[in-house]
């Protein structure tokens, strides 16, 4: 027996859910959501789910009501008895808060995987978690996509030479070295020392640079301040370039003019999240194909394993 297939937005991620909604072959699904006078707001199915395969396509980037509006989507196609429900979250929001790194703090990663699965998921989709145990917090599949699928082929198309591989901190060596060994190439470390989040005190080299084309890859750029401190020390050790791959454009607060007054030759960013403003040196690469091509997948029970390694 075969099943429909449906596929919404949110209001948040409306024109990267567009795209997908295209690569696949199909139109968005009609989603109403009326907002009160008071800010809260109710988001409606205006057709039929039932016994349907639902996919509800929505980032959870700030402000939380992206979220709330997709645990509101989630509990409609529930109740509207849908009959599989599955959360595309290309941004997956609160994933920096996935342990206790001090005393009476929360788990936010833990409390929202907690929220999504209460509200009624079957299944989630996602892209570059800021921490792979996150998929552990769930007792539901969780399909975690790699933009390095994406990313290798950007890489291959700029032709640089002498390339270095750079992770901006400690904690994204792993995935920096994961692209260093497929293209053969050097690693650069950043060790970096914070006052408080959001704040460098210090930040030192480990590697050699000099008259290397540097490239960083990360998971995000929030303020950029990481990522232009680094890119600009780069620079004074002596590298020819420097480029950085982030898969989620969060650049909040002074990110933008950071970034245009760096040594930065270009930063390159998928659409998960949408850019608030253009700038020259960002250039977005779509994540759309990639995730019509899952959900096909998913739906004819196929492999999408080759979307987990660096291909």
């Amino acid at each position: 027996m075969s099943y429909g297939v449906k596929l919404f937005s949110g209001r948040a991620s409306e024109k990267l859910a567009l795209d997908i909604s295209k690569s696949y072959g199909t139109g968005l699904g009609d989603v109403k959501v009326t907002v009160f006078s008071d800010g809260e707001f109710q988001p409606s199915f205006e057709e039929t789910v039932r016994g349907q395969d639902v996919f509800l396509i929505q980032s959870t980037m700030p402000p939380s009501d992206n979220l709330f509006e997709l645990l509101l989507l989630v509990d409609a196609a529930r109740r509207a008895s849908a009959r599989k429900i599955i959360a595309v979250i290309p941004y997956f929001g609160f994933a920096r808060q996935d342990r206790k790194d001090k005393p009476r703090v929360a788990i936010g990663a833990k409390l929202v995987a907690n929220m999504l699965m209460a509200a009624g998921v079957d299944r989630v989709i996602t892209m570059d978690l800021h921490a792979d145990q996150i998929q552990g917090f769930f007792e539901v599949p969780v399909d975690h996509l790699f933009a390095s699928t994406l990313f290798m082929k950007e890489l291959e198309k700029l032709d640089l030479d002498n390339v270095v591989l750079a992770a901006p901190d400690v904690g994204g060596a792993k995935r920096a070295n994961s692209y260093a060994k497929k293209l053969n190439t050097g690693l650069a470390l950043c060790h970096k020392n914070r006052k408080k989040a959001n704040e460098i005190a210090e930040m030192t080299v480990i590697g050699d640079v000099e008259g290397k084309d540097v490239v960083i890859i990360d998971d995000m750029c929030d303020t950029a301040g990481t990522l232009t401190t680094a890119a600009d020390l780069f620079i004074s050790k002596g590298a020819k370039s420097v480029r950085a791959f982030c898969t989620h454009a969060v650049l909040s607060g002074p990110a933008y003019d950071r970034i245009i007054n760096s040594k930065l030759t270009e930063l390159v960013v998928t659409d998960t999240i949408p850019l608030s403003r253009a700038c020259d040196k960002i250039r977005v690469v779509s994540v759309s194909d990639l995730f019509a091509d899952v959900i096909k997948r998913l739906i004819n029970n196929e492999s999408i394993s080759s979307h987990f390694v660096i291909s």
